[in-house]
């Protein structure tokens, strides 16, 4: 068996209600306050690669990773502006998922530097990276199918004394915290809307509410910056919606999001700011209005002969065969 189940009529119920509400408030709502903010802070940054940021949170200097002869990524300069939605862009092989590899840890690079809210991270672990305020998320989630979904949230939390050797056997010490750290699970699992999977096997849930839970673990390190890679795929429709109003509201909030994701009628309603890449390079930076007509993206992430979806129009999505 692959580990997904069959989605229950009451589950499909569930979530054609959830993409109604969701569609619903888009439909109804004007820009957020966090649209406005974000937009008023990169409102004079010129779209151009490399280009400095009024308030960077993320600053990456000439980092580089080659395997063997294969230039996977070849950053000169990469600011990411806070409290904005930023997506990276490029054909399958351009290098967003290693250059995000590369800044949170989980891979190290041949050359280079970046810093974090003013800090130097250049080589920290990634376990030390989450706890600065800077986590990732991955394209095939990470769930422990055999712990409650409770659990897996809760598994987010840092700096729980039960989890030492010495401590573990006396309850008494981290009783209170444990408890603590449940409610705020409760929480997130109220938020995300996965209360009624609360206890329930990870294993036993769809692709997209694996994907919300992932989101609702990275926000118990009480993140600053939420790096997503490919949140949308494998997702059923009826969660894209949902899924998109979370990621609005975590920006909205005043944290920094930055995502790779290959669907551009995602990229184009939801993203404040485009990082384009192609074989390894930055080659382009802008908002959707920039980036939607130019010609470098569209040669190297489409094709010549095809146009970027303008933010209000829904042309059929382009499929990985056809970039």
């Amino acid at each position: 068996m692959s580990g997904e189940h069959e989605t229950s009529g009451e589950e499909v119920l569930h979530e054609r209600e959830e993409l109604a509400q969701a569609e619903h408030a888009i439909a109804e709502s004007s820009p957020s306050v966090g649209a406005v903010r974000a937009a008023e802070a990169l409102a004079d940054v010129e779209p151009v690669p490399g280009v400095a940021k009024l308030d960077p949170i993320l600053v990456a200097d000439n980092v580089s990773r080659h395997f063997g002869g294969v230039r996977a990524v070849e950053v000169d300069h990469l600011e990411v502006q806070r409290g904005t939605i930023t997506a990276l862009i490029g054909p399958n092989g351009a290098g967003k998922s290693t250059f995000f590899n590369l800044v949170t840890g989980f891979d190290q690079p041949d050359s280079g530097s970046w810093s974090f809210d003013g800090t130097d991270i250049t080589g920290t672990s990634a376990y030390r990276i989450a706890r600065l305020g800077m986590v990732r998320t991955f394209q095939l989630t990470k769930a422990l199918m055999r712990l409650t979904t409770l659990e897996n949230v809760m598994l987010g939390a840092t700096a729980q004394r039960g989890e030492r050797m010495l401590v573990a056997p006396l309850r008494m010490v981290w009783k209170r915290q444990e408890r603590d750290i449940e409610q705020r699970s409760d929480e997130l699992l109220e938020r995300f809307r996965l209360s009624h999977m609360r206890d329930e096997y990870a294993g036993t849930m769809s692709g997209g509410q694996r994907k919300l839970l992932e989101m609702a673990r990275a926000l118990m390190v009480n993140p600053s910056m939420v790096m997503l890679d490919e949140p949308m795929a494998g997702v059923n429709p009826a969660l894209t919606q949902s899924l998109l109003g979370h990621i609005q509201a975590l920006r909205d909030e005043g944290m920094t999001i930055v995502l790779v994701e290959h669907d551009m009628d995602v990229i184009m309603s939801i993203s404040d700011w485009i990082v384009c890449f192609a074989e390894g390079k930055v080659i382009a930076e802008g908002r959707p209005s920039d980036i939607r007509t130019n010609r470098a993206v569209i040669d190297a992430y489409l094709g010549a002969r095809r146009a970027l979806p303008d933010r209000a129009d829904t042309p059929k999505p382009v499929t990985e065969d056809e970039t």
